[in-house]
């Protein structure tokens, strides 16, 4: 991937309408945001008929369809993508849990880190909303758990491109994962 500073132009210029310059950011972007579709989809279930392509051009259709957002940098950049993988992951689930209804549903496992959560559509839902939530309450923690566990980043990735120190990053998540284990343990 190039360096920040060229997704970062290029993001300044598709806010301003520029319809090429997606065009010029794909390349820059697609193979990390391919990755980070490959490890979500790898913590599916294995009948899952999502692919990370498909995944990753999904989140390319919809940036299309919303033609001028402001992402000011490369953080908010990924930070983005990882919301609309997570919500196209949610919305897919929904779909599933409505073509099921009233059937068993099969378990969806997520991240080893968030095991604790089960897996079933509902809570995919619920672990949706009250990531929602935690957002509401403070944006940076909610940044941080999301590049983190959705994107895939090391502590000094998110560290980077939150320009926040590790032990922030650390601290965070932590708080974060706590938050959301009460939270959700709440509703279950």
């Amino acid at each position: 991937m190039d360096g920040p500073g060229e997704v970062t132009l290029w993001l300044e210029r598709w806010s301003k309408g520029e319809a090429v310059a997606l065009d010029q950011l794909t390349p820059l972007v697609y193979d990390q945001l391919r990755k980070v579709a490959d490890g979500l989809l790898h913590n599916e279930r294995p009948e899952h008929t999502l692919q990370p392509t498909a995944l990753v051009h999904e989140v390319f259709l919809q940036l299309v369809n919303l033609h001028r957002v402001a992402l000011n940098d490369r953080a908010h950049f990924f930070t983005f993508a990882a919301k609309l993988m997570r919500r196209i992951l949610i919305d897919y689930a929904r779909r599933l849990k409505a073509a099921k209804r009233g059937l068993a549903l099969d378990r969806i496992p997520l991240n080893a880190e968030l095991a604790w959560v089960g897996a079933r559509e509902e809570e995919t839902l619920d672990l949706s909303l009250a990531l929602d939530e935690l957002e509401a309450l403070d944006v940076e923690k909610a940044r941080s758990l999301e590049l983190r566990y959705f994107l895939g980043c090391t502590v000094e990735e998110t560290a980077g491109l939150l320009g926040v120190s590790p032990s922030s990053v650390d601290r965070d998540v932590r708080f974060s994962l706590a938050w959301l284990h009460e939270r959700l343990g709440e509703s279950s």
